[in-house]
């Protein structure tokens, strides 16, 4: 099952208590509308069928989709500089052991 890094956690926690989410809100991770990619959003809670991460006290979501890809990765936060210079934090997905020893937690 998907594991998250500390930092990860960290994000999701502030983004949901940054846009007064109700409790049990988290970060949902679903296929694109075109079977392309996936898509991270915030939401108040899991679609139906959705498998449930807990892990460093945030919560994520995953479709089933995202929920078999996803099996074996870990959800981290990397830095990026824009074109302009200003640096950025991002969602990455990233295997297992391509974590430094980072903090990491999962579990269904």
């Amino acid at each position: 099952m998907l594991a998250i890094t500390e930092s990860a956690a960290e994000a999701i926690n502030a983004l949901v208590s940054r846009g007064e989410m109700p409790e049990g809100s988290g970060a949902r991770i679903a296929a694109d509308g075109e079977g392309q990619g996936l898509e991270l959003a915030l939401v108040p809670g899991p679609a139906e069928d959705d498998a449930v991460v807990e892990g460093q006290g945030a919560t994520v979501y995953l479709e089933q989709t995202a929920a078999q890809v996803l099996g074996d990765k870990v959800l981290d936060i990397e830095r990026f500089v824009e074109s302009t210079g200003e640096e950025q934090l991002r969602f990455a997905i990233v295997p297992k052991d391509g974590l430094d020893g980072q903090s990491m937690n999962g579990s269904a």
